[in-house]
């Protein structure tokens, strides 16, 4: 394919009368006939099987539908009614005849299934060798002798390549993330129970997400909002409403915090240090802070997924078949999850407690900062190198991918650039739970930077439009007196999870007074194009969920408004109209002091 398999670049083409959706799944299949057997799908639809999907397309357009003709692949444990689901072993395979509550949305939207890929047995690995010999392993598409990573192999090769425009896969210990480091794309581990998992066959099933591989930013922000959304029959489903939080994506804040794990915990080869560094380099170029922190409590929770009882799930989610019929199990796939059936309920109740622990210890930590970076995996081995020693290379592959679904956060693989092997490079960038459009707007900010061309496909990005500011959850307000840090108010903001963003000054145009009454003594600040003055303030960031309890207890006669900022900016914050200035009483002008804390250190303010 020429044209870039992007969202936007098909429907401007389907637009433009140049490409039709049916026009587009004929050269895909005809690409597909020349390359013959490709390890990387298990089973592709052929033409009589994609004709419902593109009869149902008739009359519709990229307006009417936001996926319209948009050509996606299925990792192989997720369902689609009347293909089989195989999870990646024959003795497995059942022949579903709904699809995944995902996948139904996708194809709802317009979008077209092309089939199911290939993957590590029932999503068991991150290096995307065990497949059965049946199936075949897929290739990197990038070079076919290193690790096409796993478990979701097949979704990242096909998607890298420009067989498709996107791919699902799962993420349970970072299977969502590895192959897309490992292919240049976009890797989107969503927050747990964003995404439905019914029909899906589970990994475990507490810690198991659907997740995305895609060309682009906007690509992974179009297909998250039509693939989220609440499940009533699905036991995992959690509802959350983006829009209802004050969240939204689009461009990047200007200022924020990212926090980075101290150098020696990084665990990375040379090539994958100097991922880091680039990224740390170009989040800093953005406005970015780097805030260095000691990630020891991730690290051991990553610890907990494989050596604690959370493999008791994986072998639970097989082991009927264990039973019955060991041989047909990957021999590696077999090993881990056997190790599954010999823990005590004591074992996990010993495991929960400790990851409490380490959950309390990190989000901690990362509450210090705005989203947090680290590496995506280590490092890139050869399949040479995994043949020798598969378990522990593989274990190696999930320092830094292990820990988010136990600690419930949400994750996003960015691709940065590429080794002098050829080889794609990248990092990840996490957030606690629901900052999914979060990671997804300053992913998109990465990738305007970068420019880096299109998965392994060699085509040029596509220039990225403008969109609207980013909405991250959260107001920030301006405070300029007894909320102001270290002041009787200031707990008012903390107690509800409120940081203190800058302290800055408001534009010439204000009068600050001292209003009656008290204590605390109390500020009121009005508005005065004409005679004003530049009154100091401090800038805090409130979760949204918080500003009306906030607002609740302010007392009259003052209220919220827009204040403006000597930067020129408006933001929400403390105001009193004149009216209602006059109408409290007694109030002392104090605007010659400049702010309430130089007011409050005058011998003309109140001792108490």
């Amino acid at each position: 394919m020429t044209t870039p398999l992007t969202i936007a670049s098909l429907h401007a083409a389907y637009r433009q009368g140049e490409l039709t959706p049916r026009a587009l799944v004929e050269q895909l299949l005809g690409d597909a006939d020349a390359r013959g057997h490709d390890p990387a799908w298990i089973t592709r639809l052929d033409r009589d099987q994609l004709e419902p999907y593109l009869a149902r397309l008739a009359g519709e357009s990229p307006d009417s539908l936001p996926l319209f003709g948009i050509p996606f692949a299925i990792k192989d444990n997720i369902d689609l009614a009347g293909v089989p689901t195989s999870a990646g072993c024959p003795a497995f395979t059942y022949t579903p005849e709904e699809s995944a509550f995902v996948v139904q949305r996708l194809i709802d939207a317009g979008a077209l299934p092309l089939g199911k890929t290939n993957l590590d047995q029932f999503a068991t690995g991150l290096v995307g060798e065990r497949a059965p010999a049946a199936y075949g392993v897929p290739a990197n598409a990038f070079d076919a002798a290193y690790i096409p990573g796993g478990s979701s192999s097949g979704s990242a090769v096909t998607t890298a390549a420009g067989q498709v425009s996107f791919a699902l896969g799962t993420d349970t210990a970072g299977s969502g993330r590895v192959p897309a480091c490992f292919h240049n794309l976009f890797g989107v581990k969503p927050s747990l129970g964003l995404l439905s998992t019914r029909g899906v066959v589970p990994a475990c099933a507490t810690l198991d997400t659907i997740s995305l591989f895609t060309l682009t930013a906007d690509d992974a922000a179009a297909v998250l909002e039509i693939a989220a959304a609440f499940d009533p029959h699905c036991a995992w489903s959690r509802r959350h409403d983006f829009a209802v939080h004050g969240k939204a994506y689009g461009e990047a804040p200007a200022r924020f915090r990212f926090g980075v794990p101290q150098e020696n915990q990084w665990q990375t080869d040379a090539t994958y240090s100097a991922a880091m560094h680039t990224a740390i380099a170009q989040l800093e170029a953005l406005g970015g802070e780097k805030v260095e922190l000691d990630c020891s409590p991730l690290l051991a929770a990553a610890r907990l997924l494989y050596e604690g009882p959370w493999v008791a799930e994986r072998y639970h989610a097989i082991r009927d078949l264990l039973e019955r019929d060991p041989q047909a199990v990957h021999p590696v796939t077999r090993e881990i999850t056997l190790g599954g059936a010999t823990p005590l309920a004591v074992d996990a109740f010993d495991a929960r407690y400790q990851l409490a622990e380490y959950q309390r210890q990190a989000d901690a930590l990362i509450a210090k900062v705005d989203v947090m970076l680290s590496p995506t995996t280590v490092t890139h081995p050869s399949k040479a190198e995994v043949a020798a020693d598969p378990i522990s290379v593989n274990s190696r592959l999930g320092t830094w991918t292990n820990f988010m679904n136990l600690l419930d956060y949400s994750a996003l693989a960015v691709p940065v650039g590429f080794a002098d092997s050829g080889l794609p490079v990248g990092v990840t960038l996490f957030g606690p739970t629901y900052a999914d459009l979060d990671l997804l707007s300053l992913g998109r900010a990465l990738e305007q930077r970068l420019d880096l061309p299109l998965g392994a496909t060699g085509l040029p990005r596509p220039a990225l439009p403008p969109l609207p500011p980013a909405r991250n959850g959260t107001l920030e307000l301006v405070v300029c007196g007894a909320h102001l840090d270290g002041l009787p108010l200031n707990h008012q903001l903390t107690e509800r999870g409120g940081v203190l963003v800058e302290a800055t000054t408001s534009a010439p145009r204000y009068r600050l007074y001292a209003l009656a009454g008290g204590p605390p003594a109390r500020p009121a600040m009005t508005r005065d194009a004409d005679s004003g003055a530049a009154i100091e303030v401090e800038v805090w960031r409130l979760p949204i969920e918080s500003v009306g309890s906030f607002l609740a207890g302010i007392p009259a006669p003052l209220g919220l408004g827009q204040v403006e900022l000597a930067s020129g900016e408006w933001k929400s914050g403390f105001i009193c109209s004149a009216g209602a200035l006059h109408e409290s009483g007694e109030a002392r002008d104090v605007t010659q002091f400049g702010g309430w804390k130089a007011w409050l250190a005058s011998s003309l303010a109140p001792s108490a």
